[in-house]
């Protein structure tokens, strides 16, 4: 018997339909893919039936894709460990920058039965983080949606991204190599859909940042992102108060006290990324070549120190 959340029957029916998922068939689907696991000596993966059915779930059952997208998740948490590879959710700067509320999850998902809602805003000084620990906090908090929020696995996210306080000081920190890393890992390992991103009080930091990232975008995402500049009226158009936190005009929670809330999240999962560490890809003994390359896919240099300064 799969051990899985329940989902309700709303849910069930989107995943039905969205997703291709025909409950008859998810123990026999997940056996398929755990005997695929067992037969790649380079690939040690975790094998609970939750977390696998999501990779089945986010390539909408194609069970190829499947097998894609879970061996791209190992292989580049593997090559850039310094990104992707969260153990120690106990890590003094991790929950640092957690309290700072840069990245908080809201209690109702849009539409009550939604996607969930994740607020992000630039809640910290440029030096007082670096791009890699911001990218490992983002990844570790979509493996825990992953695992254990409905909404996200089914519906998936949608984004408010507050740029009121973002610098030139913040963009010059990005290079493009670690940005594109940031958006291949997002869009061929995690199996979450963003089903919106909605950016608001953008600075003119912030409008040379989207002139530049926007075409590392693939062109789903990119349709699916709304600029709204200070006219928070706007926000509410396209999500009702009742599911917008406190801080822009909402019923949805207020920020401060979410993001404390959420520290026992962290607690609960603590061993879940402590077992993390035990995951991962062996090149050497991969039959065949690796589908992900390496070269000159991230072969790009620099920084956003030129494009903010011209």
């Amino acid at each position: 018997m799969s051990q899985l959340m329940p989902l309700g029957e709303d849910l069930q029916n989107v995943a039905i339909k969205e997703l291709g998922e025909n409950p008859n068939r998810i123990s026999e689907d997940l056996l398929i893919l755990k005997a695929w696991i067992n037969q790649q000596p380079h690939l040690k993966s975790r094998m609970d039936d939750q977390f696998l059915i999501q990779f089945l779930r986010g390539s909408k059952y194609s069970l190829e894709k499947a097998k894609d997208k879970l061996d791209t998740f190992y292989t580049m948490k593997t090559k850039y460990s310094d990104l992707f590879a969260i153990t120690d959710v106990d890590n003094e700067m991790f929950r640092k920058f957690h309290n700072t509320g840069t990245y908080v999850t809201l209690p109702k998902p849009l539409n009550a039965n939604g996607p969930r809602i994740v607020s992000v805003r630039i809640n910290y000084a440029a030096p007082d983080f670096t791009v890699c620990q911001i990218v490992q906090y983002t990844t570790a908090a979509l493996e825990v949606a992953m695992i254990s929020d409905p909404y996200a696995c089914i519906h998936g996210i949608c984004f408010i991204m507050d740029f009121s306080k973002l610098t030139l000081n913040h963009v010059m920190l990005i290079t493009p190599t670690n940005f594109k890393k940031f958006v291949k890992y997002f869009e061929h390992t995690i199996p979450i859909r963003i089903k919106g991103i909605y950016a608001i009080n953008a600075t003119p930091a912030a409008e040379q940042l989207y002139q530049f990232v926007m075409p590392f975008f693939p062109q789903q995402l990119k349709e699916r992102i709304v600029i709204i500049r200070n006219n928070i009226e706007e926000l509410h158009r396209h999500i009702p108060k009742e599911y917008l936190p406190t801080e822009y005009g909402g019923e949805n929670g207020l920020l401060e006290q979410l993001c404390e809330d959420y520290n026992h999240v962290w607690d609960k999962h603590r061993d879940f990324f402590r077992e993390n560490a035990a995951y991962g890809v062996e090149e050497k003994l991969r039959l065949g070549k690796c589908k992900l390359e390496f070269g000159d896919d991230f072969g790009i240099g620099g920084t956003f120190r030129k494009l903010v300064v011209d």
